[in-house]
């Protein structure tokens, strides 16, 4: 049963980041009215980098669809983590409204980090 919830949570979570990452390359989520001005700011900052918008999509697209499959998790997870690390930091210093859903989101990537424990092992044992 915990297998088959862990499958469901990991598939919408995979698809939240590809979403995501296709609205970077297709901007067809709009942006909401009332973001916090250091938001705004730190959105154009980022977006006056011309690699890095496509960067962090592509490594939301890959490692949603990679976290998707069962199979290919644990890469998917490690993907997701750094962007993972920048969606947290952005809502606990600028954003802090958002924080709640990150910290069910953080949650969630725990979970599969835990659950794939064992493919994770070589990279700390040598």
């Amino acid at each position: 049963m915990i297998k088959k919830v862990l499958m469901v949570v990991s598939a919408l979570f995979g698809l939240m980041f590809v979403n995501a990452g296709l609205s970077k390359f297709y901007n067809y989520m709009p942006t909401p009215e009332d973001l916090p001005a250091e938001l705004v700011k730190d959105m154009t900052a980022m977006a006056e980098i011309v690699w890095l918008t496509p960067l962090v999509g592509g490594a939301e697209i890959l490692g949603g669809l990679l976290i998707i499959f069962p199979k290919t998790r644990a890469l998917g997870a490690l993907i997701i983590l750094p962007v993972f690390i920048g969606i947290i930091l952005t809502n606990a210093l600028v954003a802090p409204s958002g924080l709640p859903l990150v910290l069910v989101l953080l949650a969630i990537l725990i979970w599969i980090f835990i659950s794939e424990k064992a493919k994770f092992k070589p990279l700390f044992m040598g």
